[in-house]
C-alpha cells in the first residue's frame, strides 16, 4: 500500500450505529415523500456505493438505481474545481423523479454540475440525499432535501468514503489525520 506511510490514525467522528439509526429516519422520509413516484436512485459513484446500497434496502417505496461517475479530486485531498464525467447514466431520466445519493456535499460543484445534468434531460424532479454536508466549504449554492450529518472542515474517510482509494471500507466516518501537508 504505497503512500500509506504518511497517514496516521483515522479518527472515528460518527461511529456505525449512529449512520445505520440516521439510515433508518432518511428512507423513512424518503419513502413516504416518493410513495406512488416513479423515482429512481442516482449513486454518485464511488463514494456514496456504501450509502446508496445500505439506504436503498430500507426505502419501501418502488424504486429503480442508476449509476453515474464524475471525478474532481483525483488523489488530492481538494477539489480541482473542474468536474469530469467518467461514466453516464444507463438509462433515461426524463419524466423520472430523480433522487441523487451524494456521499458527501462540500463545494457544492458536483451537485451543481449533476443536477444541470439532469434537469437539461427532463427529470421530473431533482432532489438529493446526501450522508455527510460540509457547509463551510460550500461555493455554490444546493439545496439538500435530506442531510445526514452536518460535519466540520476536515478531510473524511469510511463508509465508503477516501483517500487515494483507501479507507473506503470502515463501518464508520472518521477524520483522516495526515501528518504532514499533501500536494
Amino acid at each position: 500500500m504505497s503512500g500509506i506511510g504518511e497517514i496516521s490514525p483515522v479518527r472515528v467522528l460518527i461511529p456505525e450505529d449512529e449512520i445505520t439509526r440516521r439510515l433508518g429516519e432518511l428512507a423513512e422520509e424518503i419513502s413516504r415523500d416518493y410513495e406512488g413516484k416513479d423515482l429512481v436512485l442516482v449513486c454518485v459513484l464511488k463514494g456514496s456505493m456504501v450509502f446508496f446500497a445500505d439506504l436503498a434496502r430500507k426505502i419501501t417505496t418502488p424504486l429503480s438505481f442508476d449509476y453515474i461517475c464524475v471525478n474532481s479530486y483525483g488523489d488530492a485531498t481538494e477539489s480541482a474545481g473542474k468536474i469530469e464525467l467518467r461514466t453516464d447514466l444507463s438509462e433515461s431520466v426524463s419524466g423520472r423523479h430523480v433522487l441523487v445519493v451524494e456521499d458527501i456535499v462540500d463545494t457544492g460543484r458536483t451537485l451543481e454540475y449533476l443536477f444541470t445534468l439532469l434537469a437539461d434531460r427532463g427529470a421530473a424532479s431533482l432532489k438529493v440525499v446526501a450522508l455527510l454536508d460540509k457547509p463551510s466549504r460550500r461555493k455554490h449554492e444546493v439545496e439538500i432535501t435530506y442531510r445526514g450529518f452536518e460535519i466540520p472542515d476536515e478531510f473524511i474517510v469510511g463508509y465508503g468514503l477516501d483517500y487515494r482509494q483507501l479507507y473506503r471500507n470502515l463501518p464508520y466516518i472518521g477524520a483522516l489525520e495526515l501528518d504532514s501537508p499533501l500536494d
